[in-house]
Formats: C-alpha cells, sequence, structure tokens
C-alpha cells in the first residue's frame, strides 16, 4: 500500500514542480519524513537521486536550446562538489551513526527550508535589489571566486537536506548575475544540480541511506506529474501557487528547526 502513496506523493510534487519550477526537495523530504514516517537520512539519500535522474533530463532540454551557462555551471560545481563530498565524510564520522545523522539532517532541513521559502517569496525584489547594484566592484572583480564560494555553501546545504539547488540556487544567480536572462538562470542552475545531487545522493547510498524501493516508487508518479503540470502551468497563476508554496515551507521549515 506505501508503494501506491508513494506513487501518488510523486506524482502531486511533480505536478506543483512543473506548475511553478520549484518544490522538488522542498516539498518531497519532508513530506516523507513527516507524514510517512521516513528516517530523515534515508529521506534526503532517497530524493537526491530522484533529483539527479528528474533533472538530468531537464538539462538536456536546457542545453539543446542554448539555456546553460557552463562557466557558471563550472563556477558552482567546482564549489559545491567537494563541498558535498567533504559533508558526507564528516557525517560518516557522526557519533550514534543513523541518529545523529537524523539530527543534523532534520534540523538542516528546517533551516534550507525557510531559505527557500525566503528565496520563492521575496525573489523579485532581490532582483530588483541586484539590479541596482549590478556594477558593484566587489561582483565585477571576484564573481568567480564568490560564486565557487556560494557553490560550497549549497553543496553542504544540499547534501544535508537534499534543499536548495532549486529556488534558492536560482534566488543566488540572479543576485549574482542580474544581467543574465532568466531562462539562462534556470538553465544553469539546473544543469549544477545534477553532478551536485549525484555526488550527493552516492555518498548517501555509501552511508546506507538509500531506500530503491522508495526511489522507483516517486519517480513512477513524478514523471507524469511534471509533464502534466508543465503544460496546466499556463491557465494556473504561478504567482498566488508559489506564495503558497512559500509560507507552506515557512511553517514545515519552523516546525523542524524549532521540533
Amino acid at each position: 500500500m506505501d508503494a501506491y502513496l508513494y506513487t501518488l506523493s510523486g506524482f502531486a510534487v511533480g505536478a506543483i514542480v512543473g506548475l511553478t519550477g520549484v518544490g522538488g526537495g522542498s516539498l518531497m523530504t519532508p513530506l516523507l519524513v513527516l507524514l510517512f514516517g521516513v528516517h530523515p537520512a534515508t529521506a534526503v539519500g532517497t530524493d537526491l537521486l530522484y533529483a539527479a535522474l528528474t533533472k538530468a533530463g531537464g538539462t538536456v532540454a536546457h542545453h539543446r536550446r542554448g539555456h546553460i551557462d557552463w562557466q557558471i555551471t563550472a563556477r558552482l560545481a567546482g564549489g559545491s562538489i567537494p563541498a558535498a563530498a567533504l559533508t558526507i565524510l564528516v557525517l560518516s564520522f557522526l557519533p550514534d551513526g543513523r541518529q545523529s545523522i537524523g539530527t543534523v539532517v532534520t534540523h538542516g532541513l528546517g533551516f534550507a527550508l525557510l531559505l527557500t521559502a525566503v528565496a520563492i517569496l521575496f525573489g523579485r525584489k532581490l532582483r530588483a535589489y541586484a539590479s541596482q547594484r549590478e556594477t558593484s566592484s566587489l561582483r565585477q572583480n571576484y564573481i568567480a571566486p564568490i560564486t565557487v564560494a556560494v557553490g560550497a555553501l549549497l553543496g553542504v546545504l544540499v547534501t544535508i537536506s537534499s534543499v536548495g539547488a532549486g529556488a534558492l540556487g536560482v534566488a543566488v544567480l540572479f543576485f549574482l548575475y542580474p544581467k543574465l536572462s532568466s531562462v539562462r538562470i534556470v538553465g544553469s542552475d539546473v544543469a549544477h544540480a545534477v553532478p551536485l545531487t549525484l555526488v550527493a545522493g552516492i555518498g548517501h547510498w555509501w552511508l546506507g541511506s538509500v531506500d530503491w524501493v522508495l526511489l522507483g516508487s516517486l519517480l513512477l508518479g513524478s514523471l507524469p506529474g511534471i509533464w502534466i503540470g508543465t503544460h496546466l502551468s499556463a491557465k494556473v497563476p504561478e504567482h498566488v501557487l508559489r506564495r503558497l508554496l512559500g509560507a507552506m515551507l515557512l511553517l514545515i521549515g519552523s516546525k523542524l528547526v524549532f521540533s
């Protein structure tokens, strides 16, 4: 019975991703933890591989349309992939094994959800602020190392929580590269998410935190959900959905951080 519920949940989350462009890890992981009682580490590890597989197709599509700035993607990956590997190594040395990892993951997930909610709710204001300061000497002279450093922070956050490679990554790129078009920002972020979530997901597999049956059930529902959501997106007011999603993530994140 659980497999059917997982597939249904995957469909619902996939539809939301298709409608709004965000919400994958930020909805799937807390849903698995809070509703289905999946161990936090298993939820994160499984969702990371789920994200790697689903976003790989998106990367191919963006690449064919020329929507990826591979230099930006490489800068992010230069920081995030080593950071993800190091984070997995640190988690492996924690005392009490899965219990300690579960505690770290739960609080990290809550923190990541709060940041993602802010990115969703105030993304346009952040973009406007960045555009007014696009000639900043700090941005112009140190954009490459800053991007690598941001990638490292995302690498830690995504490895701990499976959240941050979507809405949060896009918000950061809009802030760092305000002259870049929205479609290239999104394409570059999706392309960066694939190697990051794959490395982090394999790391969690090494830690024993991946449920393959759960992964298959989620993919079975989410792939058609994403397709349907994408086709319905033109008929649904996106700004309303994004506000509801942001408010929901604030509530879920607060519950996980302060529980």
